[in-house]
């Protein structure tokens, strides 16, 4: 396996509108020009290598795939994934299949930015994807996305699949508080978000520098006015360190140096725990989730090494995923975590609203973080 990592290293969010860029074409052509144009590049998506084999759905789908991969050789993913977890899945699908793949890994952002950037060159290098819901569903808005019907997409929970099918989750990311075990006992934990208000809160909370999503889903469900009202008051008066990254502010919260997090991922913190780090998660219900997907470039060099892959993620990937502490979204996969009171994000109204939450959570957070 080659392994290429690059340190995570926030940019900000990408975002792009498909519906300004018809409005722009709509000035320059006219409605029948834009109805030609959509039905010829239809056509020309469903004729692509790419398409041929992700659509296919005959009985031989399976040994077509195997063997014609294997004539490919390789596969180039991209992945968001912490690289002790992709190292699993990649090994094992390397054992599995014989096929090398070479990964390169970085942050989801930055994975989106670099797809985007070859797409728009034509340079087209990646056969799979792997990263959060909103930068996959950024990349089915620049159309650099391609369906695929797999079988395995049958076996998912209901909230794992976006009515395009143009990327599907494979995981779930869960927000949990998490707390040193040390510091903080559990009879002390806060039951409601009012509770972080408690003078005794003060200098001890740590939260994710770039959560604005999940920011956004926990003032929606305090009511828009309230919510925001509410984390205003904890910041005047307890503060809120900011730290970027998740994994760093879970072992932040192990070290102590931290005592109570706002927003780690809840597999994360069970590894920790799991090694024998002072640390514990838990949350305050409903958990906000995020949908962690696979996808296959429009345009993939390898197009069925990119679909075994992506088959590989939804079938045998899913319990190595729980064996990682992740929440499978295999409905063959059984996990407690798919018991928790979860709020799902959904991925369009992320982008839609980025803007919005984005400069609320520097302004009341960032900006005025002790």
């Amino acid at each position: 396996m080659n392994f290429t990592h690059h340190e995570e290293r926030p940019l900000g969010r990408f975002f792009f509108s498909s519906t300004a860029s018809l409005a722009s074409l709509a000035c320059a052509v006219s409605i029948s020009a834009i109805l030609s144009f959509a039905t010829g590049a239809a056509m020309a998506q469903s004729a692509t290598p790419t398409a041929q084999v992700a659509l296919y759905q005959g009985a031989d789908r399976q040994q077509r795939l195997i063997e014609a991969a294997k004539k490919e050789g390789e596969l180039q993913l991209y992945s968001s994934t912490p690289p002790d977890e992709i190292a699993a899945v990649v090994d094992a699908f390397e054992k599995k299949y014989g096929i090398k793949v070479k990964l390169w890994r970085s942050g989801s952002d930055q994975v989106l930015q670099r797809i985007v950037t070859e797409g728009h060159a034509h340079r087209y290098s990646v056969d799979a994807i792997e990263a959060d819901g909103s930068n996959l569903e950024a990349l089915h808005r620049e159309k650099l996305l391609q369906e695929v019907k797999s079988p395995y997409i049958a076996d998912l929970i209901p909230q794992a699949v976006p009515p395009h099918r143009e990327w599907v989750a494979a995981r779930v990311n869960i927000f949990t508080l998490a707390y040193n075990t040390n510091l903080v006992k559990k009879a002390d934990l806060p039951k409601k978000w009012e509770d972080l208000l408690d003078p005794k809160w003060k200098g001890k909370l740590g939260i994710e520098a770039e959560d604005a999503d999940w920011f956004a889903y926990v003032v929606k469900g305090l009511g828009e006015a309230r919510g925001l009202q509410l984390f205003r008051d904890i910041v005047a008066t307890n503060g809120i360190s900011a730290r970027k990254g998740h994994t760093l502010l879970a072992n932040l919260v192990a070290s102590g140096e931290v005592p109570l997090a706002l927003t780690v991922h809840n597999f994360k913190a069970e590894q920790f725990k799991h090694n024998g780090g002072p640390i514990d998660w838990f949350i305050i219900a409903p958990a906000v989730a995020q949908l962690n997907g696979v996808a296959v470039a429009r345009n993939a060099p390898h197009p069925n090494a990119a679909v075994l892959f992506y088959d590989f993620m939804l079938s045998d990937a899913q319990p190595i995923l729980a064996k990682h502490f992740y929440m499978p979204t295999s409905t063959k996969v059984p996990t407690p975590l798919s018991k928790l009171p979860l709020q799902f994000m959904d991925h369009k109204v992320v982008l839609d609203e980025s803007e919005k939450w984005t400069k609320l959570y520097e302004d009341i957070i960032i900006k005025k973080m002790k």
